[in-house]
């Protein structure tokens, strides 16, 4: 069963990470080897969480890749559910 309207994992890294540490998004993203700019757009929803930055979430706390970005699928997917009838899709089938 699909979580109902899952939090975009920004959110998630906020509150489990960043938050119980006392980090700032600056400290954060200079231990993460990436611009504060990047992060705070995780952070603030406006980007998702890339393979790499998955990669770099779980070496800074050792969680798994597979977690940040099985939580960014569930994110995206959900929210695409949403608007699956105003999709214009054709129906493929076999001859």
């Amino acid at each position: 069963m699909k979580m109902y309207n899952p939090p975009h994992p920004g959110e998630v890294l906020r509150a489990l990470c960043l938050k119980p540490l006392g980090l700032t998004v600056t400290q954060a993203a200079r231990a993460l080897g990436v611009s504060r700019k990047t992060l705070s757009g995780i952070l603030n929803g406006r980007a998702g969480i890339s393979p790499e930055m998955a990669v770099r979430l779980s070496l800074a706390f050792g969680t798994t890749a597979e977690s940040w970005l099985n939580q960014q699928v569930q994110h995206d997917l959900w929210h695409v559910e949403r608007r699956r009838k105003k999709l214009r899709v054709a129906k493929l089938s076999a001859a």
